[in-house]
This record gives structure tokens, C-alpha cells and sequence, in this order.
């Protein structure tokens, strides 16, 4: 039997396998077959791969030297279902980013610096690219430091990841319906792409607090039906089409913040509750906030400067977003946040013997 090359990292809140473009089939077709073998996709527990059984915890980050001129590496990032047998790339991970930079170094694709590494990663799913600084002392991507994200328990060394050009990232729009207030079944909602698309409503307007633990919003059969059915309308109104095997758009209901934060979400992807919320769906988030959509009077932003605390399930993460409101529609400068990762395995993985075709 063959193994392929393969290394298991947590990036942010996210878990997931991280391969050399090398090592995998160059045909997209027979790669995502491969991918869907080792992962177990088709089955809840995964049982039969290295997936967790959860979508947090089924994601692949696919790397190679860039093509491009303005960047270093070149990152895919390949979403794959749980209980069904799908893979995906309609949709980028802003947590499994947080480890490209360091395994590109792991794996000799790109130079570290003495002390720290700043590399380019051109993100494939969008096009845009973001920058990437962390910690490589002597050469080595160090892991261990004194970072603490809420979601994952310990600390880490911080990686600091800047966005540029993100909006409209998979529908092309910042605001894809062209709108920043639309109605969908009498709930009013924001639809926005920063990064990641998302479906901001008042969690208020769903019958729900949004202070609720993910238990009880998971079982709450009424609430997720609403939210789906929202959710595949605002697909639809974004360009996206039918939106019911895709894990985008994302929903977030928020509501006033309760911990010292700015806005208190409860996210869902797509109709499974996030035990917190990721990246570029938290810059999307703020970025609709900032814009004044739906939702913002809620929001209690820091009066100096551009960082926003968002509280989640599990505690908070800060974001940075630069944008300018004073034209239509609002220009995101930049946005910016910091993420941890950690190296898990390094090692081989063995896909089934025989793998369906693509």
C-alpha cells in the first residue's frame, strides 16, 4: 500500500491535514477522490480515515510554490463533508491559513528568516493574498509561546495574518445582493463577502437570545430550519445558486455584547452551530457592522481604533478591519488578525486500497 506524505496541524479553531500540491495527484478530479478516501468522508465518525467527525476538524490546505509573482506559496483550501462524501472549494479557511506559513517552511518550500518569517500566500479559492508573520528562531517554525485564542486550550506562538483585497472573495461584491439591507421571510438581514460569505441577521428576530450555549441552539429544530431556509434564499440572492450541498453562505445571528466585546454571535455553518466563529467570518461580520448593516446598533464599537472584539460560544476573537464608509459601497482597506497553530504529526497516510474515482 502507498502513504502519502502528510502533516496533521491545528491552525486556529480549525483542525486539519496539510499537503505538498507534489504529493497528490496533479488531476483535480482523481486528488479531491484521494482526499475524500483519507478523510472517511461518507460516514458520521469518519471512521475509516483521520477525520474527527466534525466539520472544524475535516479540512485540507493544499500548498505549492506560488505561480504568482506577489506571492510565496500558493494555498488551497478544500472543505470535505462529514456524513456525506463531498469535497469543496467554494469557500477559504482563515484558521487552517494560520498553518501554511509554517508548514511551507516545514516542508522547504519557501526560506525562514533567523528570528521570524513574514511570507505571501496567495489564497487559490479567491485570489487575494495575505501576509503572514511568525515566529521561525534558528531557522525552525516555533509553536510554543505565549498566545492564547479562545476556543483552544494552552497557548501558542502567535502568527499574524494581514488581509488585503478580500471583498467579494467568492461572489465578487462586497455586497453581493447590491443591497446592505435585504428581507428574507420577513427577518431582515445583511448579506456581505469579506473574506468569507456571510448572512448577518439580529439573533433577536429568530426568537433566540443569542447568549444561548450551542446545545441548546443545536437542538432548537425550529431555529435551524428558519436559519437553512434563510440561508438557501440569501444564496440564491448572492449569486451563489443553490447553496444546499455548500457550507457557505454562512449565517451569524448577533446580538449587544455581554462579556466586555462588541457584538455577541452565534454562527452557523451551515446549519450546525460553530463552537466559535472562524477568521474571515468574523472580518465579514465586523466589516457588515462597521458598514452599518444589520445589526449595528447593537454593536458597542471601540471609539479608538480599528480592533473589534467579537464574543463567541467560547470566548472572543479580535479583529481588525480598516474600512472607509464614506463611499458607496464601503472600500475595506485591509483587515488583520492573529491566530495560533501547533504541529500535530507529521508522517504518512494511507488512503483505502482502492479509491473511488472522482
Amino acid at each position: 500500500m502507498t502513504g502519502i506524505p502528510c502533516m496533521q496541524m491545528r491552525g486556529g479553531t480549525s483542525r486539519g491535514l496539510y499537503f505538498d500540491a507534489a504529493d497528490l495527484p496533479a488531476d483535480p478530479a482523481e486528488r479531491d477522490a484521494l482526499l475524500v478516501a483519507v478523510m472517511g468522508s461518507g460516514h458520521p465518525l469518519q471512521i475509516n480515515g483521520v477525520g474527527g467527525g466534525h466539520s472544524l476538524t475535516s479540512k485540507v490546505a493544499v500548498v505549492s510554490p506560488s505561480r504568482r509573482l506577489d506571492a510565496d506559496v500558493d494555498y488551497l483550501f478544500l472543505q470535505l463533508g462529514v456524513d456525506a462524501a463531498t469535497i469543496t472549494d467554494k469557500q477559504q479557511c482563515g484558521n487552517i491559513l494560520a498553518g501554511v506559513g509554517p508548514f511551507a517552511v516545514e516542508r522547504g518550500l519557501i526560506a525562514a528568516g533567523p528570528e521570524s518569517t513574514t511570507t505571501r500566500i496567495a489564497m487559490v479559492n479567491s485570489g487575494s493574498v495575505v501576509t503572514a508573520t511568525f515566529p521561525t528562531p534558528g531557522g525552525v517554525p516555533c509553536y510554543d509561546g505565549p498566545t492564547a485564542i479562545d476556543g483552544v486550550p494552552g497557548t501558542a506562538a502567535p502568527i499574524l495574518l494581514r488581509f488585503a483585497d478580500i471583498a467579494g472573495s467568492t461572489t465578487g461584491q462586497l455586497l453581493p445582493t447590491g443591497s446592505l439591507h435585504d428581507v428574507i421571510d420577513g427577518v431582515e438581514v445583511t448579506c456581505m463577502d469579506n473574506g468569507m460569505p456571510v448572512v448577518v441577521a439580529r439573533a433577536a428576530d429568530f426568537g433566540v437570545t443569542g447568549y444561548e450555549p450551542v446545545p441548546e441552539l443545536a437542538t432548537n429544530t425550529e431555529l435551524n430550519d428558519r436559519v437553512q431556509s434563510v440561508r438557501l434564499q440569501a444564496g440564491k440572492l448572492m449569486g451563489l445558486g443553490d447553496v444546499s450541498d455548500l457550507s457557505v453562505p454562512k449565517t451569524t445571528l448577533v446580538s449587544a455584547p455581554r462579556n466586555s466585546g462588541a457584538i455577541c454571535t452565534r454562527t452557523f455553518i451551515p446549519v450546525r452551530l460553530h463552537t466559535s466563529i472562524g477568521v474571515l467570518g468574523a472580518i465579514t461580520v465586523v466589516t457588515a457592522l462597521l458598514a452599518g448593516g444589520t445589526g449595528a446598533e447593537l454593536a458597542a464599537f471601540p471609539p479608538d481604533g480599528h480592533v473589534v472584539d467579537v464574543e463567541h460560544p467560547t470566548g472572543h476573537l479580535e479583529v481588525e478591519v480598516d474600512i472607509d464608509t464614506s463611499v458607496a459601497p464601503p472600500l475595506v482597506r485591509s483587515a488583520g488578525v492573529i491566530r495560533t497553530a501547533r504541529k500535530l504529526f507529521d508522517g504518512t497516510v494511507f488512503p483505502p486500497a482502492t479509491v473511488p474515482p472522482g
